[in-house]
């Protein structure tokens, strides 16, 4: 039994989606999901377990930042032998070039986080997505005419700064938006030679000051959900 998760450990499937919002993780499994039931409550980090057609998938909460997803996705790998996670939220765009709504497949997440050198000794500060879930949600997009970019993002520590300039490690890596997560998650998928990937929606474009109303999050978010949970279906 995990220390942050009461699930026993039949109640967690092999894929897991994590939101980092307890509530988006409870909107799919009441929209998307059959024959659900909640397997996890503790600290209010709600975990779904049901059926998305035919296959079975887990949908949790993973917080804010490295230092919490980097727990529930440590104990989801380590503890209740997941084979796949694969995240999904929001990010924010560096570049005028990305648009609201798009969708992003990230290719790799750079990051001034300590979080891989410290827990696994993982010198560098970038780390690509671990595994075949990328290529597969790459695949599912296109079979379902749903557009969905690839690149470099930043995983910040930070969110609120003084300095509003882009931080060096995204410039250097070519980093075309921010979040706050996906670099302890490939950083842990790496170490225990699991799979993760990370699928993003732009919420905010950063030098336009463009943002998304709560109403078109919800809207855009579906499209997001979709390609996921369509994906999950050729993990094996």
């Amino acid at each position: 039994m995990s220390i942050h998760i009461n699930a026993q450990p039949e109640e967690i499937s092999k894929i897991v989606l994590l939101a980092g919002d307890p509530l988006r993780a409870k909107f799919i499994a009441e929209n998307f999901l059959s024959n659900y039931k909640m397997v996890n409550h503790t600290r209010n980090a709600f975990y779904f377990t049901g059926y998305y057609k035919d296959k079975l998938v887990t949908v949790g909460a993973s917080g804010m930042g490295c230092a919490s997803i980097g727990i529930y996705s440590y104990e989801l790998f380590a503890d209740y032998n997941v084979d796949c996670i694969i995240r999904i939220g929001t990010c924010g765009a560096y570049t005028s070039e990305l648009k609201l709504f798009d969708m992003i497949n990230v290719m790799a997440a750079a990051s001034e986080s300590t979080f891989a050198k410290y827990a696994w000794g993982i010198e560098e500060n970038v780390i690509p997505y671990q595994g075949k879930a990328f290529d597969i949600i790459s695949e599912t997009a296109k079979e379902i005419n749903i557009p969905l970019l690839s690149c470099n993002i930043h995983s910040s520590d930070i969110f609120y700064r003084k300095d509003f300039n882009i931080p060096q490690v995204a410039v250097k890596n070519n980093c075309l938006a921010v979040e706050m997560e996906a670099f302890a998650l490939f950083a842990n998928a790496k170490y225990l030679n699991k799979t993760a990937a990370t699928l993003l929606t732009v919420s905010d474009v950063i030098p336009t000051y463009e943002k998304l109303s709560s109403d078109q999050r919800e809207i855009s978010l579906l499209q997001m959900m979709n390609v996921a949970l369509e994906a999950t279906l050729k993990i094996q």
